[in-house]
């Protein structure tokens, strides 16, 4: 029987659990909820998943294929025979140009780490006239320089296209070096450039400019000691002269 103190209305053991077996609940199986952060990352991990698929799918030029379900419930695409040829082609395309660029970039790592000078220079190439023949023509004018990507590396200059080719357009041995020195300077694009060349005992002569004073003083640097700290390797003065004897 409820007491009335006052206005307020007491329930005596209300709080209390009861311990009487015919109030308790049925006894049902517990039903537990998944972990709302699981199943979050669950379909997050699945719409990423097929997100990918989808875009490798859009990359490989295979535009607007047919989604279907697949008897597990889970998305697939359905190709014909063209298609999946064309995409097993494409793969393998993929594959050797990603082993091309490995090679690339290991080539690079290689060149970084043990070349003892490289970096990009604007080269011309010039033949030395032979003895007899009239001196050449004044070129100064003439803009046929083109960036070059070259590598000191042990006994060898190699000249590339770009730093990235594997393989050197061309290339000079140190001991067919003979006479390594500056050139003036002169404006190209308006901008000061700064030159030097190097002349092989083939008669050959690589002209080499920058805008960089620097790199242009570290290869003469470089090139000079290497000139000197070599036996004397002068031209042969009578294979210029054409005496074979």
């Amino acid at each position: 029987m409820d007491d009335d103190i006052g206005k307020i209305k007491v329930i005596p053991d209300y709080f209390q659990p009861s311990t009487s077996e015919d109030s308790s609940p049925p006894n049902k199986p517990p039903v537990k909820s998944p972990p709302r952060t699981e199943n979050c990352l669950s379909y997050l991990w699945r719409k990423k998943r097929f997100r990918s698929a989808g875009f490798m799918l859009n990359l490989l030029n295979l535009k607007g294929l047919p989604w279907g379900s697949g008897a597990d419930g889970q998305e697939k695409v359905e190709l014909t025979a063209a298609e999946l040829e064309s995409l097993r082609a494409q793969l393998a395309d993929l594959e050797e140009r990603e082993a091309h660029l490995k090679a690339q970039l290991e080539h690079v790592d290689e060149i970084l780490r043990f070349a003892r000078l490289s970096g990009y220079l604007h080269i011309r190439t010039r033949w030395k006239p032979l003895p007899g023949e009239p001196p050449p023509i004044d070129d100064t004018d003439v803009d046929d320089w083109l960036p070059r990507f070259v590598v000191l590396h042990g006994t060898c200059i190699f000249f590339y296209m770009v730093c990235t080719d594997l393989s050197p357009q061309d290339s000079a041995l140190l001991s067919d070096i003979v006479e390594v020195d500056s050139l003036p300077c002169f404006i190209r694009e308006e901008d000061t450039q700064y030159s030097f060349y190097i002349l092989t005992r083939q008669g050959l002569r690589y002209e080499c400019s920058s805008a960089s004073k620097i790199q242009v003083d570290s290869w003469l640097t470089a090139l000079q000691a290497d000139c000197k700290s070599k036996p004397d390797t002068k031209p042969d003065t009578k294979l210029l002269n054409g005496d074979h004897s």
